[in-house]
């Protein structure tokens, strides 16, 4: 997740000043290569999203930082056999609340492409996302991707604002791609905080989900929101897992 244009700033001189996930140059030392080498080019189709019907496939990319795995992402899975006639258009929208990223976003991205980016902060504001939807005649994302964005949410939002965040993204998705990050990633973004002579996240020493962090988003996701875990893409090069969610 990120957050405004003057935290941006500060942190494109200091990298470990981003306490919003907002850093600058994030692609540079987490190429989304980390990511994709797990990920089937195969996945839309594995999921059923390239039988010839009509309606496009909408993909969310939740906290999309400056674009560059959204547009990696899509270019992955878009890819079809020549011979396949047939094809479903794919839609993807990638937001973040860091208005400086969108911006850099949308200077990646070709002006007539199937991608679009948005400054959004999603635990503030959802009516863009609906008028997204709205626009394709939709009322879910056929895939949602929250890659490394839970722990920002949790950090800046409390538990609370962590299982509001999956209950928003499980109500609007039909398939979710969460890649939450582990508790030691936790404890490292509060040290360099600290390091830095700035103030603790407000919630951090009175989180009470903690631990297995991906193991509690999977509970609530599956006892509270109706989905249900089909798929690990085993872990990252970050040892953060790749989980895959389907709506009942």
């Amino acid at each position: 997740m990120a957050t405004c244009r003057s935290e941006a700033v500060e942190e494109a001189k200091d990298p470990g000043a981003a306490p919003h996930g907002n850093f600058m140059n994030y692609y540079t030392f987490n190429p989304p290569e980390n990511r994709l080498s797990l990920i089937p080019a195969s996945l839309l189709r594995d999921l059923g999203y390239s039988d010839g019907q009509d309606e496009a496939t909408l993909v969310l990319d939740v906290g999309c930082n400056s674009g560059e795995l959204s547009v990696a992402f899509y270019n992955h899975v878009v890819s079809q056999p020549e011979e396949e006639t047939h094809k479903r258009k794919v839609h993807l929208l990638g937001f973040d609340l860091d208005e400086t990223l969108i911006q850099r976003a949308q200077e990646i991205n070709p002006p007539d492409s199937n991608i679009t980016f948005l400054h959004l902060d999603i635990t503030k504001n959802t009516d863009q996302l609906q008028n997204y939807l709205g626009r394709h005649c939709c009322s879910h994302f056929h895939l949602c991707l929250c890659l490394a964005v839970t722990m920002w949410v949790h950090l800046n939002h409390g538990d609370s604002g962590l299982l509001q965040l999956l209950s928003q993204l499980a109500s609007i998705s039909q398939h979710l791609l969460l890649e939450a990050q582990p508790w030691k990633c936790y404890r490292s973004a509060a040290r360099r905080l600290r390091k830095l002579g700035r103030s603790d996240f407000d919630h951090f020493k009175t989180l009470k989900i903690r631990g297995d962090v991906a193991e509690h988003a999977r509970e609530h996701l599956e006892r509270h929101c109706g989905m249900q875990l089909i798929q690990s893409f085993g872990s990252t090069t970050w040892d953060r897992q790749l989980l895959l969610f389907r709506r009942k």
